[in-house]
């Protein structure tokens, strides 16, 4: 399952520096693109705003098809409270221009599988796909507008995968 989340998050990475290379996030000092997955991260206090969290929430493998398949549900939380320029007040244009981002990001439906070491990273024989993306209501809180998007991704187990 390692490979197939790595690769899910890897491309949607990748396709967000085409469709806004200036979402971006500095976390520990380095100014990365604004994808993020919780559990690779260190606790924090703060949560950023404006960029995408991916929170790995359920996972199952069906072991009944001629090969093992593994279905995992993919959260998608980002929020965001607009401009300081503007006062908070484009709040709503800002989520909306992140909801454009993220289908973006998730077009198309596939991406190659990939195993990553230290050393680099080599291609799979099989893909990550995953379906349309389901989105949320809009929450507000303390003038914070956050959207969790989830989006169910599929990966064959190859031989030799855990």
């Amino acid at each position: 399952m390692e490979n197939a989340k790595n690769s899910f998050y890897i491309a949607l990475r990748n396709r967000l520096v085409q469709v806004n290379p200036a979402r971006t996030v500095l976390l520990r000092g380095v100014t990365r693109p604004g994808v993020l997955v919780e559990e690779n991260e260190l606790a924090s206090a703060k949560v950023p705003n404006d960029v995408f969290r991916l929170r790995w929430s359920t996972c199952a493998v069906n072991a009944q098809m001629p090969a093992a398949v593994e279905q995992m549900c993919c959260e998608i939380l980002y929020s965001t409270a607009g401009t300081t320029n503007n006062g908070g007040m484009d709040r709503g244009q800002a989520l909306i221009a992140m909801d454009s981002e993220l289908r973006q990001m998730l077009q198309p439906t596939s991406t190659p599988k990939m195993c990553f070491t230290a050393t680099g990273s080599t291609a799979m024989a099989t893909n990550v796909f995953w379906t349309a993306p389901v989105f949320g209501a809009v929450s507000e809180a303390e003038g914070v507008l956050t959207r969790t998007v989830t989006v169910e991704v599929y990966s064959v187990q190859e031989v030799g995968e855990v």
